[in-house]
């Protein structure tokens, strides 16, 4: 692949970009088997330039000077620095703990959750299709980068997912008429966990309330629901720190 052949980000393309300088840092330190060119605005500040010029000869990954291109690409006039990386497969690890997303909708909520998902120390992330684009530059930004950290996966159906990994662990859907109370229990820790969160806009459905143990985050009537992202959030949280043990 050269420069010259670089389209705005489609997402049948084999190929996607990090936007930015952080973002693209986690890329060569995660995933540099998958990097085909970093692309470097000449405006791009001298630190910048020389740290850049360090990550990429550690992994042979050629950096061009792009100013052209970049216009092409970045939708920031800030934007110095571009990391081209082709799209790439995981797989979810069977004894550890995961995040589900079911029908994600919005893109910086997705990065978001995915950045919180690396910060507390959850790496497996199952995405139930139809759902954002996880490889779009704008996830990639909004995760900064921590998408290159985790292991996902995407799913056609929540019953894919749970045919094969459901039966094997512990299993919270987040919902608002959630029989368990957020902070009421700990997990047993015998099994990993999944934390299910639905939809931006409808949560989840009656169905999951029969899948595992529903919970619910209790919060004021002024609202009617919480941001997805801080759901995420907040459930990863108090499931690393809560206290008082589940009662049947």
């Amino acid at each position: 692949m050269t420069a010259d052949e670089l389209k705005k980000y489609r997402k049948k393309a084999a190929y996607s970009y990090s936007f930015g300088s952080f973002p693209t840092f986690e890329l060569l330190q995660c995933r540099p088997e998958s990097v085909e060119m970093v692309l470097l605005h000449s405006d791009a500040k001298a630190e910048i330039r020389n740290k850049l010029i360090q990550e990429c000869g550690k992994t042979g990954v050629k950096i061009l000077s792009g100013d052209r291109h970049m216009e092409k690409l970045r939708d920031k006039e800030n934007c110095m620095v571009i990391g081209v990386f082709r799209k790439y497969r995981c797989s979810l690890f069977h004894h550890a703990d995961h995040v589900v997303l079911v029908n994600p909708g919005d893109m910086g909520n997705l990065g978001t959750i995915i950045r919180s998902c690396a910060g507390f120390g959850v790496t497996n992330l199952a995405v139930i299709e139809p759902a954002a684009d996880i490889f779009h530059p704008r996830v990639v930004r909004a995760s900064m980068g921590a998408v290159f950290k985790m292991n996902f996966t995407c799913f056609p159906s929540f019953r894919r997912y749970y045919q094969e990994y459901g039966g094997e662990r512990e299993n919270y859907p987040f919902m608002l008429d959630g029989e368990y109370p957020l902070g009421t229990f700990v997990h047993p820790g015998s099994r990993p966990y999944s934390l299910i969160f639905g939809n931006e806009a409808c949560g989840l459905d009656a169905s999951y309330l029969n899948v595992g143990k529903s919970v619910v985050i209790p919060h004021t009537r002024s609202i009617d629901s919480l941001n997805l992202s801080v759901a995420a959030g907040i459930g990863l949280y108090a499931f690393l720190h809560s206290s008082v043990s589940l009662q049947e």
